[in-house]
């Protein structure tokens, strides 16, 4: 285990996600999602969390790994056309992952997920924490419409909730 990672978890708070995220722009997070969702049938969650969990610090566990759990935990596999994402930050390492379930992870490659994860850095890098989960939000749900649009009249059961995760 590397000292300055577990220095860096060490000092990052739970209080640092309403800092960079307080509850006004969680709900604007929210809306962008439902907004997204409006156009296909996939499902889009996002979860922020400060540091990583002491478990995955001690085996030194990259930010990927807990991102996976996340996906499991929060059930985004469980979706009719296993089409859910998640988008997954993580404070303390500046974390971005995005994961996808097996069926919009056939049509779209890993360099795609990873541009998306590059956009939201970007704007994290500038300040605009807010902005960067709205811009990959919109991201998602441009592949989401591309790959599983809806029929005309027909509406997004919202399988998940648009509420984002703060672990």
């Amino acid at each position: 285990m590397k000292l300055a990672r577990l220095l860096r978890h060490g000092f990052i708070t739970p209080r640092a996600v309403d800092r960079w995220f307080p509850a006004a722009a969680l709900q604007r997070i929210a809306a962008a999602i439902a907004q997204a969702e409006a156009a296909h049938s996939g499902e889009i969650r996002f979860a922020v969390e400060a540091a990583l969990p002491w478990s995955y610090l001690r085996r030194d566990a990259p930010v990927r790994q807990r991102a996976v759990m996340v996906f499991s935990k929060l059930r985004v596999w469980d979706t009719e056309h296993n089409n859910g994402v998640l988008i997954y930050v993580e404070l303390a390492d500046h974390g971005v992952e995005i994961v996808a379930d097996r069926g919009i992870a056939r049509h779209v490659p890993r360099e795609r997920w990873e541009a998306v994860c590059n956009t939201l850095r970007e704007r994290f890098r500038r300040g605009q924490f807010e902005a960067g989960v709205i811009a990959g939000v919109q991201e998602v749900g441009a592949l989401l419409t591309q790959h599983f649009p809806l029929a005309d009249g027909e509406r997004n059961p919202n399988e998940l909730s648009n509420k984002p995760a703060v672990l």
